[in-house]
């Protein structure tokens, strides 16, 4: 699981199970921690998260190189609040570092599409 931070503090996790491998987008369900419950308001209501200076990183703790990442929170918008309809994007990760993290991603897109 990738780690996502605002500032220095964890608020969730997420498998980033989803991509655009040309555009350097990973994206998936976002499962919150202790931490995230501080702006949770924030994400549900900005689309301009920037102040936030959220940011993600590897398994391993190291951080992943991108132009910002966004959490899309709904949940709200539903009666029992269900996490699972928060989403986090992390976007614009440069090549070649998207295909080290994310080669299901690029594979996938290649089945589909050919080369990138």
């Amino acid at each position: 699981m990738f780690e996502i931070f605002a500032k220095d503090s964890l608020i969730g996790h997420s498998a980033l199970e989803h991509g655009d491998a040309p555009m350097g987008v990973a994206f998936g369900i976002f499962r919150p921690a202790e931490g995230y419950r501080q702006i949770q308001r924030a994400c549900q209501v900005n689309h301009d998260q920037s102040r936030l200076a959220l940011s993600a990183r590897t398994p391993e703790g190291v951080p992943i190189p991108c132009e910002g990442v966004n959490i899309m929170d709904v949940s709200h918008e539903f009666e029992d609040g269900d996490p699972g309809n928060i989403e986090v994007s992390v976007l614009g990760i440069p090549y070649p570092r998207y295909e080290e993290l994310f080669p299901g991603h690029v594979a996938d897109y290649q089945k589909r599409f050919g080369d990138l």
